[in-house]
């Protein structure tokens, strides 16, 4: 990393400890010549600090991503997929990382817009998820979903995920995607809860354009961006996702990696028997 001049502190919301450790951190970097600036991105930034837990960390992303600014996440919150610095941890390896010792790794990003008779939104990016998720409307919803002009499926389903290797441990998880280390270039689809047991989970390379097309009447049907609600989408309506040649830059712990955090988050895959010697 360059020298870090200026950081950025975003603070979870209404957490008086996450207010307490900002405080913490800005009586400790300002002395050093450092500016810090609270709950705001800024391009000139060379680093922001997360206080709070995975959502904290999303909300903030595309901002990131679009800036060129490495992120770190102190975890505040539970699972923390993406706030891997434990609290007790974060002035040593905040320290870390202003000597120069940050273990980037680059996330892949989507971005992804709606088409509908009316027009096209402007693209958004994606961290974790898009959801096409039918609401608390009781019928399922049909959703046919190219890959680039390729047919893969009619969906019948309560919804559809279109998921990052990031996110395959959020809602893709939940409803039974498998799980991909972030490093793989690849773009999950994810039916929830789908009419036909077949339909299953379809892993496809990061190059393609996913389509998906509401075919039939449905009402209440929502685009959800990274647990976010984007736009209604109704009958004929397209959903395009693509990878995004930015990505973001996240700051991982140097005490863990990444299947250290999935045994400690959920109790994934046991303990070790014997060693690699």
């Amino acid at each position: 990393m360059k020298k870090i001049s200026h950081i950025g502190i975003i603070i979870k919301e209404n957490s008086v400890e996450a207010h307490e450790i900002a405080q913490e951190l800005e009586e400790r970097y300002v002395p050093r010549g450092i500016t810090v600036s609270l709950n705001e991105v800024v391009a000139e930034m060379d680093l922001l600090i997360i206080l709070g837990g995975d959502g904290t960390l999303l909300n903030i992303a595309a901002k990131a991503c679009c800036f060129g600014i490495p992120v770190v996440g102190v975890n505040l919150g539970t699972l923390g997929f993406l706030t891997e610095v434990a609290v007790k941890d974060r002035l040593s390896a905040l320290d870390e990382i202003l000597a120069g010792h940050a273990i980037i790794e680059k996330r892949m990003m989507f971005e992804t817009r709606l088409v509908s008779p009316s027009g096209k939104t402007p693209y958004r990016y994606v961290l974790n998820d898009v959801v096409i998720s039918k609401g608390t409307v009781d019928r399922l919803v049909r959703l046919c979903t190219w890959a680039d002009q390729h047919f893969v499926a009619s969906y019948k389903a309560d919804g559809l995920i279109f998921s990052t290797p990031t996110g395959s441990t959020a809602y893709n998880l939940s409803a039974g995607g498998p799980i991909v280390q972030p490093g793989v270039e690849a773009m999950l689809v994810t039916p929830i809860c789908p009419f036909m047991l077949e339909s299953r989970p379809v892993l496809l390379p990061a190059k393609v354009c996913l389509t998906t097309r509401l075919t039939g009447q449905a009402s209440d049907v929502k685009v959800i961006i990274d647990g976010q609600p984007a736009w209604d989408m109704r009958e004929d309506d397209r959903l395009e996702v693509v990878v995004s040649e930015r990505s973001l830059q996240l700051i991982c712990s140097p005490s863990e990696d990444y299947f250290d955090i999935l045994r400690n988050k959920l109790n994934w895959g046991g303990t070790v028997e014997g060693d690699l010697s």
